[in-house]
């Protein structure tokens, strides 16, 4: 809920609205470049595993597969290199920066307020609360469809890209036996396929719910991802 020494009460245009600082400059630029580099590895991932129909021409001229190949690379490791620079502002940022890492599962009024917040996107409850960061629902799928799932991603993605660095490359050190571990590498080609389709399932549940919520709750989402500030209006 909201914390009294976090709040700021102003007044505009005749009605009480609340603004707090939460989310700081690096968290707000790594969302919106996660945001881009997780829709770059979306659209050329799905091409790579279903490759679009030959392109007429001589060889030498037409390289758009290798084109797709290298934007989702690349793509790879700006979501890998940003991962850990998110995970390094976790203990250094304020205390809001690591609500996406811990989750306080052994608290009962936690959990309470999770299965408040299901209610409340299922239209079962009317009134909305009113939370500064990430609400524990929210908490809870960050944690397991964005953080563990992106783990795995890029995981599973270093693994299939050591195959094609081959053997003794830093990918085929780190992440090499992963293939051998899920039972080879179509296994793997699969198993990354569909983590992608739970990303995507999850990028368009979160941006409904930031969108829901800034209507709804009377609470800014999208706009405090920008200039770091949520307001409340009563």
């Amino acid at each position: 809920m909201l914390a009294n020494e976090d709040q700021l009460e102003i007044e505009r245009r005749g009605r009480a609205v609340k603004s707090v600082y939460v989310y700081e400059a690096p968290v707000r630029l790594w969302h919106w470049i996660n945001a881009a580099a997780i829709t770059v590895l979306a659209v050329t991932g799905y091409f790579i595993g279903l490759p679009l129909p030959s392109v007429p021409g001589e060889a030498a001229h037409n390289f758009l597969m290798g084109y797709l190949r290298f934007a989702h690379f690349a793509a790879g490791y700006v979501l890998a290199v940003g991962l850990l620079g998110r995970i390094y502002w976790a203990f250094v940022g304020n205390h809001h920066a690591h609500q996406l890492f811990i989750l306080p599962v052994w608290k009962q009024a936690w959990w309470q307020e999770v299965f408040y917040e299901l209610r409340w996107y299922l239209f079962l409850e009317r009134l909305p609360k009113k939370y500064v960061g990430h609400n524990p629902l929210a908490q809870l799928m960050m944690f397991f469809f964005f953080f563990l799932l992106a783990l795995f991603m890029i995981t599973t993605g270093f693994a299939l890209y050591s195959e094609g660095a081959g053997h003794g490359h830093w990918s085929d050190t780190l992440f090499g036996w992963v293939i051998p571990a899920f039972g080879g590498s179509l296994q793997v080609h699969m198993l990354h396929r569909m983590g992608m389709w739970l990303m995507v399932i999850f990028v368009l549940l979160h941006v409904y719910a930031a969108i829901r919520e800034d209507i709804m709750s009377r609470q800014s989402l999208i706009s405090t991802m920008v200039s770091g500030w949520r307001m409340y209006k009563e």
